[in-house]
């Protein structure tokens, strides 16, 4: 009874250690900061489901992550069987709304949402769960060479994503998108231009 005791304390200090972040990260692959706690949350049910099993992971924030994410990837194959569905006209798209939210998030978020679903792990893994390369490869069971390219394309595709959503947020009603102007590069001092050689 105390090693099953021990087990559910790892539990919960795993929780109050890694909770806000995992679903940070959820929340940005998903786009749906509910379904993000949600898919924590049944990460962590899990884990209390098999306490002595939850003790002997080394890790248990890859873990959690892990689990998260594949369950994440389950809610998505199902969400793709929906989207048939509505799209064939036998189910109706429920409204959603998220009160109270910021623009650069929900902008943030929208651009995610754009990306292929490996690109969008990987960026989130990186930037937003704050793994370093190889943490990312061997979580995702890729070589680090994909990674970077994973991390370079959906950085030059978030770029150009988020450009274009500034320009729509800035743009009057029924005007045409516009690009914001590019700053010519930063001049010299005239002191400096002087004593250059």
């Amino acid at each position: 009874m105390g090693e099953e005791l021990e087990a559910r304390e790892a539990v919960r200090d795993a929780y109050e250690a890694h909770y806000r972040r995992l679903v940070a990260a959820l929340y940005a692959l998903t786009g749906d900061h509910a379904e993000a706690q949600d898919l924590v949350q049944e990460a962590y049910a899990r884990a209390l489901a098999r306490p002595r099993q939850f003790l002997d992971v080394a890790d248990p924030e890859a873990w959690l992550r892990t689990v998260a994410m594949n369950l994440a990837r389950t809610r998505w194959r199902r969400r793709r069987l929906f989207d048939t569905l509505v799209r064939s006209g036998r189910v109706a798209r429920p409204v959603e709304s998220v009160p109270g939210v910021d623009p650069n998030r929900v902008a943030l978020v929208a651009a995610l949402q754009q990306l292929s679903q490996a690109t969008r792990e990987t960026i989130v893994l990186h930037h937003l769960a704050d793994m370093s390369v190889h943490e990312v490869a061997d979580a995702l069971g890729v070589p680090v060479g994909t990674v970077k390219a994973r991390l370079s394309r959906g950085r030059a595709m978030l770029a150009a994503l988020l450009t274009d959503t500034e320009a729509d947020y800035r743009a009057e009603p029924g005007a045409p998108r516009r690009r914001p102007p590019v700053l010519p590069p930063p001049q010299r001092p005239a002191q400096e231009v002087r004593d250059a050689p």
